[in-house]
């Protein structure tokens, strides 16, 4: 079952990415002067988001393809949540996102280290998503 195990790492390493953005990188940018953490989070979060939506989809189609080809259903539960993270970032972090970067454009005059640390707790949901799909994920390899 190389294609579970496959799925398993897409899945962990997007949970590892997640949690690295929640435990190491938001900690250090609350730790900034306001203009140095907006200028910091702008380029890292469009990168982040593109690694975890790039993660997040090769996870997903790979359990797809392991779930089509074992008939195992845990497989597709897993493939689901995992792509469960689109919609939760465009629904839920993408609207804090675009206030946020209309601070940027105004020089971070409206509250952004609040916005910044509103922002991190809802990257939790991210890490979450990506622990439950990988549980999913390990569970039918156990």
């Amino acid at each position: 079952m190389l294609s579970g195990a496959l799925a398993l790492a897409f899945s962990a390493a997007f949970t590892g990415a997640a949690a690295y953005i929640n435990l190491v990188e938001q900690p250090a940018r609350l730790g900034l002067d306001d203009r140095a953490m907006l200028k910091e989070w702008k380029p890292s979060d469009r990168r982040g988001f593109a690694m975890l939506a790039g993660l997040a989809l090769a996870a997903g189609i790979v359990g797809f393809v392991t779930y089509q080809t074992s008939g195992d259903a845990t497989w597709l539960v897993g493939a689901a949540v995992i792509l469960a993270s689109w919609p939760y970032l465009f629904f839920v972090v993408t609207p804090l996102n675009n206030r946020l970067l209309a601070d940027v454009a105004v020089g971070g005059t409206l509250g952004s280290r609040g916005l910044v640390a509103d922002w991190g707790v809802l990257e939790w949901g991210v890490t979450a998503i990506g622990l439950c799909a990988s549980a999913l994920f390990v569970w039918p390899l156990a």
